[in-house]
């Protein structure tokens, strides 16, 4: 399981790359059912929207799933691997393909409104603000869309390619790349505001990025997880694991949960980076924890999907 899983109503869906989309019960962990999809399900994550999940699989197709039955509503195919989540705004749902375009179908019927050509695979997690739909690939620009039409408004060059999905706030955007680096962008002045590089450990940016008001936390290649100032790009603090750090942070109040592939995943102080808890799953964690009702889930490379309770 690399996907993420999402928590809605005390539903738990996740996807696994044994080709099945799963809906089980929150309290228990009892499947409530399962769904055949095209091909594997590696790091597209569910998207749920009105009563429909949303996933894509390695065989190019989009899933529209009915949230309470695992009946489909109806099937998209692309022209190349999906392994981005779908993300929604009104009634549109938009992904990212292999086949280098950005997707915008209607949530509905699964018609193409639109549809936009990068320069290559779009690996990323759409992410969506204020109309438009910002994209972070391998062609080595973040792009800004507009949702509506599919006119790009601006591109702007990021110096390598990226497989992290673009963390968006206060009219920021923040990503990691395979240049070592993180950068944190200003989108109304349309440049990149500061870079972020470790002085001694020059690995890639997989994971992607969590912010608060104050703070971006990332996990990186070199195995460490690594705090942020959002402001300036100064580094507050470091957490080391003993593997790469693929798993996108989640920041819960002033805790952080993250998974590493040493097999952990780790809880952690937000102030000071400190460990507070770990839990040895024994296999690689690279999906991204989810939390919701006092419960947060996780999936292991193992095909185990554990549920920690408060």
């Amino acid at each position: 399981i690399k996907s993420s899983a999402a928590i809605v109503e005390g539903t738990v869906y996740v996807g696994s790359m044994d080709g099945f989309l799963y809906a089980l019960d929150l309290t228990t962990g009892k499947v409530r059912w399962q769904y055949k999809t095209a091909g594997p399900v590696e790091e597209s994550s569910p998207c749920v929207r009105d009563g429909v999940v949303y996933i894509g699989d390695l065989d190019a197709t989009l899933h529209a799933v009915d949230a309470a039955t695992g009946k489909a509503r109806w099937t998209f195919k692309a022209e190349g691997e999906i392994r981005s989540s779908p993300n929604w705004t009104a009634d549109r749902i938009y992904f990212g393909s292999y086949d280098q375009r950005l997707y915008c179908l209607s949530a509905s019927n699964g018609a193409l409104v639109w549809k936009f050509k990068t320069e290559g695979p779009v690996h990323c997690t759409p992410a969506i603000d204020k109309g438009r739909v910002y994209i972070s690939g391998c062609d080595e620009n973040l792009r800004a869309i507009d949702a509506l039409t599919g006119e790009q408004l601006f591109m702007l060059p990021l110096g390598s390619y990226t497989g992290a999905s673009a963390a968006v706030r206060d009219d920021h955007a923040y990503v990691g790349t395979f240049a070592n680096q993180i950068l944190g962008i200003d989108l109304k002045r349309r440049i990149i505001q500061w870079t972020y590089e470790h002085p001694t450990r020059n690995f890639p940016f997989y994971s992607s990025a969590a912010l608060t008001a104050d703070y971006l936390v990332e996990g990186g290649r070199d195995k460490l997880v690594h705090c942020i100032k959002r402001s300036t790009g100064v580094e507050v603090w470091t957490f080391s694991t003993r593997a790469r750090v693929e798993s996108s942070p989640l920041i819960l109040g002033n805790r952080i949960f993250v998974g590493s592939s040493d097999g952990n995943l780790y809880e952690l102080d937000l102030a000071t980076g400190k460990k507070v808890w770990e839990f040895v799953a024994g296999a690689p964690l690279s999906a991204s924890p989810a939390a919701a009702r006092g419960a947060l889930v996780i999936g292991s490379e193992d095909g185990v999907l554990y549920c920690f309770g408060n």
